[in-house]
C-alpha cells in the first residue's frame, strides 16, 4: 500500500482544497470509484460520516449547515450514488442553501460511450446541472481543486445553492502537480447609495412600517433586530427566516406570514420592507403579502411603498413588485440603511409621532400612533382563528420544548406535525432552531437532518419530530445515529399513514385508498437498531412526553418515541 503522503493525485487536490476552506466533515458512502477521495480524508483531519443512503447524506449535510453555518459537503460514488443524492440537492436549491457534491465520473474520452462500464451514466453532469446551481465536469486535478475554491467563493457572495463537481476517474486517480488554491472572496453585488437614500427617505416618513424577513436574512439577525427596534416595527418571518430575531421579542410576530391577520397587517402597512425572501406560496398558503389584488398585482387604490432587498436580482420582484429594490447582501444593506437613517434630519420615530393618520389611508381602525408592540399584541389576538394551537403537532412541539429547553433544535419533515405544528408553535430564539424545507417539501428529510445538526454541535439538544409516513422514508438512519452515539430523540407522531392526503381525497369525493398504511412498532424498531424505544398514547403526552424527551437527551444512543394518535 502506498504511503498516503506520497499519493499526489486528483483526490488529494480536492481534499486538500476542502481542508483549506475549513471543511472538517463530509457525508457520503464509500464506493468503488470514489476511494481516491476517501484516501486523503484522515490526513487532513476530515471526518467521514456514513449514512445508510446517499439521500440521507444530502439531508445530513443540510442540517449540518443550518447549525454550523459551514456549507455541507457530500461525496458520492459514480452512477447511483450521485443519482441517489439528487433529491436532497434539489431541496438545497429550492431552499437556497449551500451544498457541495463531489463525485467521480467516467474516464476522459468515455463520455456517452455506452460501453457498459460499472455505474456508467449517460451524462451525469448534464443531468444534475439542470436541477442545481451548477454542475461541472473537470478536466484536470488542478481544475478540480480550483472548482472547489470557486464553489466556496460563490456560497459567500451570491444566492447560495448546491454545486456538483464531477472528477473523471482518470483525473481523480492521476497525477496532481499543482498547489492548493488559496481561498478567495467572491464578489457580492455593490450597494447603490441612491437606493439606500431612497429607502431611508421612505422609512423616515413611515407611520406604520412592517418588516418581512426570509432565509436570505439569516446571517443579518443583529441588523434586522436593530432595524425593527429603530423603526418600532413588527417583524414577521417565513419558515426559513424563523428565529432571525428571537420570537420572544415584543416586536416579533414569529414565522407566521401565512396567518390572515399578518397578511392583513402587511396590506395595511404604509412601508413594507421585505428582506431575503421570494414570498413563496409554500409560506403564504394561498394568501398574499402586501397591498395586492392577487399575487404579483399591486392594489393601486392603496398607497404603499415596498422596499425589497435580495442578493439575487431575480428575486426582487417575485410575487410582490417592489418600489425600491436593493440587490445586495441583507446585512450590508441594513448597515448602510441604518447609517443613513441615523444621519437623516428627520428620523422614522419623529415622523410617526407627527400624527399622520395612516389608518384612514389604509382602512384600519388602528391608531397611526399605535406602538409596534401594541400592533403585535393586537395581531396576535387574531391568531385564535388563524391557527389551531391545540392540534397535535403544536402540542407535541411545546412539550418537546418543555423537555429539551429553549435552545432546542427541532428537525421536521414534510409532515403535518411540522408545517401545521412546529413551524408556528416552536418559540425560536436563534435562526438555527428549525430544520425544515418548506419549498421542496421532501419526505425523509427530518431524521438525517437531525444527525447533521447534532454532529455540528454535539452539546446542543436536537430533537426530530415527524409523522409516521415521513419516518419510513429514512428510518434506516436511526442505525447511523446509534453507530455515531448520538442521543437524539426521534418523535414519530403516528396517525396511520398519509392522513392529509386521505383528507384531500375525501374533499375531492375520492374514496380513500393507498393512504392507510401498515407501520412498524417504532419503539421496538429503535431498540433493534441499538437505541432506545418508548411508546406514548396521545392521551398521555402532556404528562409523559417532556420527561421522555429529557431522558432521551441524556442517553448516548437515539431514542424512538412512538406517539400513537387515535389508535
Amino acid at each position: 500500500m502506498n504511503d498516503e503522503h506520497n499519493v499526489r493525485n486528483g483526490g488529494r487536490a480536492v481534499v486538500a482544497t476542502l481542508a483549506a476552506h475549513g471543511v472538517d466533515t463530509i457525508f457520503g458512502i464509500p464506493g468503488t470509484h470514489n476511494l481516491e477521495f476517501y484516501r486523503h480524508l484522515p490526513e487532513f483531519g476530515i471526518r467521514a460520516v456514513t449514512p445508510r443512503h446517499e439521500q440521507g447524506a444530502g439531508y445530513g449535510a443540510d442540517g449540518y449547515f443550518l447549525v454550523s453555518g459551514k456549507p455541507g459537503v457530500v461525496i458520492t460514488t459514480s452512477g447511483p450514488g450521485l443519482t441517489n443524492v439528487i433529491t436532497a440537492a434539489a431541496t438545497a436549491y429550492a431552499e437556497s442553501r449551500p451544498m457541495l457534491i463531489l463525485s467521480p465520473g467516467v474516464p476522459t474520452g468515455f463520455e456517452r460511450a455506452d460501453v457498459g462500464m460499472l455505474h456508467e451514466t449517460k451524462d451525469s453532469s448534464g443531468a444534475v446541472g439542470h436541477l442545481l446551481v451548477s454542475s461541472q465536469r473537470t478536466r484536470t486535478a488542478e481544475g478540480a481543486a480550483q472548482a472547489v475554491a470557486e464553489a466556496f467563493a460563490m456560497f459567500d457572495s451570491a444566492r447560495p445553492g448546491p454545486v456538483h463537481i464531477e472528477v473523471p476517474l482518470d483525473v481523480l486517480e492521476g497525477a496532481w502537480n499543482g498547489s492548493v488554491p488559496v481561498p478567495f472572496a467572491g464578489r457580492r453585488p455593490g450597494l447603490d447609495d441612491h437606493v439606500v437614500a431612497r429607502a431611508a427617505e421612505a422609512i423616515s416618513a413611515a407611520t406604520r412600517p412592517l418588516v418581512i424577513a426570509g432565509g436570505g436574512a439569516r446571517r443579518a439577525h443583529a441588523e434586522v433586530a436593530r432595524l425593527i427596534e429603530a423603526l418600532d416595527a413588527p417583524l414577521a418571518t417565513t419558515a426559513n427566516g424563523k428565529g432571525i430575531v428571537s420570537e420572544t421579542h415584543p416586536l416579533s410576530l414569529g414565522s407566521n406570514v401565512r396567518f390572515p391577520s399578518v397578511q392583513a397587517e402587511s396590506a395595511a402597512a404604509d412601508v413594507l420592507i421585505v428582506l431575503g425572501s421570494e414570498l413563496a406560496d409554500s409560506d403564504l398558503w394561498g394568501g398574499v403579502i402586501g397591498a395586492q389584488t392577487h399575487i404579483g398585482v399591486r392594489d393601486d387604490s392603496v398607497s404603499q411603498t415596498v422596499i425589497r432587498c435580495d442578493i439575487d436580482p431575480d428575486q426582487l420582484n417575485k410575487n410582490l413588485p417592489g418600489d425600491i429594490l436593493a440587490c445586495a447582501d441583507a446585512g450590508e444593506f441594513l448597515t448602510a440603511l441604518m447609517s443613513a437613517l441615523e444621519s437623516a434630519p428627520a428620523t422614522a420615530a419623529s415622523a410617526r409621532n407627527a400624527g399622520t393618520d395612516a389608518s384612514e389611508r389604509h382602512g384600519s381602525a388602528a391608531s397611526a400612533k399605535e406602538s409596534g408592540a401594541a400592533r403585535v399584541a393586537r395581531i396576535r389576538e387574531g391568531w385564535a382563528t388563524d391557527f389551531d394551537f391545540d392540534a397535535i403537532g403544536a402540542r407535541v412541539t411545546r412539550l418537546v420544548e418543555e423537555g429539551a429547553g429553549s435552545t432546542v433544535v427541532i428537525s421536521g419533515d414534510s409532515s403535518q406535525v411540522t408545517y401545521d405544528g412546529t413551524v408556528h408553535a416552536l418559540t425560536a430564539s436563534t435562526p438555527d432552531q428549525l430544520l425544515y424545507m418548506p419549498g421542496f417539501a421532501t419526505l425523509g428529510y427530518g431524521i438525517p437532518a437531525a444527525l447533521g445538526a447534532k454532529l455540528a454541535d454535539p452539546a446542543r439538544p436536537v430533537v426530530c419530530i415527524l409523522g409516521d409516513g415521513a419516518a419510513m422514508f429514512s428510518i434506516q438512519e436511526l442505525m447511523t445515529a446509534a453507530e455515531l452515539g448520538l442521543g437524539i430523540p426521534f418523535v414519530v407522531v403516528d396517525n396511520g399513514g398519509y392522513a392529509e392526503i386521505e383528507g384531500q381525497m375525501v374533499d375531492r369525493d375520492i374514496e380513500p385508498f393507498a393512504v392507510r398504511l401498515a407501520r412498524p412498532d417504532f419503539a421496538k424498531l429503535g431498540q433493534s437498531m441499538g437505541g432506545a424505544g418508548v411508546t406514548i398514547a396521545e392521551a398521555d403526552i402532556d404528562s409523559a412526553l417532556p420527561a421522555a424527551i429529557a431522558e432521551a437527551l441524556d442517553r448516548r444512543v437515539p431514542t424512538a418515541i412512538h406517539i400513537t394518535v387515535g389508535h
